[in-house]
């Protein structure tokens, strides 16, 4: 993977608050593990950035080598890689993504 692709990827996981990498884009999902984690952070209304993988096989697969992570959506908070679909669904049952975005949401 290119050098390039992993620092455009890092600028914008440090650049914003909140990153998902999905498929697609928060008004249409190309999947349903993309659409399920952008419903969860959308009932929080706190604005979030979007990358839509489907766009650039490049940041694709980079993104994966970025975070060691095989699968979309992948959500990062505060530059730290929060997890994928499972993770944020179990995180937002328990409370604990609440806890989160609580402080991103004075912010905004």
């Amino acid at each position: 993977m290119s050098e390039t692709v992993l620092q455009q990827i890092d600028q914008v996981v440090k650049g914003n608050d909140i990153v998902l990498f999905m498929k697609g884009t928060p008004d249409f999902p190309q999947c349903g593990f993309s659409q399920r984690v952008a419903g969860i952070l959308s009932s929080y209304n706190i604005p979030y950035a979007a990358v839509n993988i489907l766009l650039d096989e490049n940041v694709r697969q980079g993104i994966k080598e970025y975070s060691d992570w095989p699968t979309i959506p992948q959500l990062y908070i505060k530059g730290e890689f929060i997890g994928g679909c499972d993770i944020v669904t179990e995180m937002q049952e328990n409370g604990e993504l609440a806890e989160l975005l609580a402080p991103l949401k004075k912010e905004a």
